[in-house]
């Protein structure tokens, strides 16, 4: 007797399967995850494609953009949190600005400091990742051949943030080093002009000098809105430290 078609058949490896589902519900990364990191480092081009022509999800082929990237963010906080979280950004304040806030506070300096750094590590990430969107969303839009409409333009913008982002996930810690610190910014700038000549050749770029200019321009607009991005989170940070 043959199966009944509306029955879903068991999966051939159950203990791949099951791997793959407790990875996806305890981490965010499953089978389908693991393949679009893998094609976003070696292919990405042929991604990015997919998720312009086929939806969000590329056909089914991969995960969507913006829920990877999240997932990204979350790694990146949890680097920020075992790394000591943002008191390097807090050391920055003079003696004459941050005296004041503490007696405000009505706490000890480390108590200040420890509130301010606490909520200032749990938003760097989600801020920052929304200034990036923000300002590169319409400079692809702008730039790629097609009317791609708001929703596209957001769906490559997330994908050339994975692209950016992941060969960063396992070095990401060195920037909360104070020795390497200073080399982070150069190599991050260098990852984005990277992460854009990849992924959108063909599309965003034909000719190789004119996308050596756009990937600089973009890396640096991204990274420009990064620092105009600390702003809000140093000032949510003081708030914490001050009434938290």
């Amino acid at each position: 007797m043959t199966q009944a078609s509306g029955n879903p058949e068991p999966p051939k490896d159950g203990s791949s399967q099951g791997l793959n589902d407790l990875g996806e519900d305890t981490t965010g990364f499953g089978q389908l995850e693991l393949r679009t990191v893998k094609d976003s480092l070696l292919r990405p081009a042929v991604v990015l494609e997919a998720y312009m022509t086929r939806g969000p999800t590329g056909g089914g082929q991969y995960a969507r953009p913006m829920r990877l990237y999240l997932t990204l963010c979350g790694i990146l906080m949890l680097q920020l949190f075992v790394m000591g979280g943002t008191s390097m950004m807090l050391s920055g304040l003079t003696p004459e600005v941050i005296d004041p806030l503490i007696a405000s506070s009505g706490k000890s300096a480390e108590g200040f400091l420890s509130d301010a750094d606490n909520w200032m590590s749990l938003v760097l990430v989600p801020i920052t990742a929304a200034f990036y969107a923000l300002v590169a969303a319409p400079i692809l839009r702008w730039w790629d051949p097609q009317d791609l409409g708001w929703r596209k333009a957001f769906r490559a913008t997330f994908h050339y943030l994975n692209v950016w982002t992941i060969p960063f996930l396992p070095i990401g810690f060195l920037a909360y080093l104070p020795q390497f610190a200073l080399w982070m910014t150069p190599l991050m700038v260098a990852l984005g002009v990277v992460a854009f000549l990849r992924a959108g050749k063909g599309r965003w770029y034909v000719s190789p000098l004119a996308g050596l200019g756009k990937a600089v321009a973009i890396s640096v607009v991204t990274f420009l809105a990064s620092l105009i991005a600390s702003l809000p989170v140093m000032v949510i940070g003081i708030a914490g430290g001050v009434w938290g």
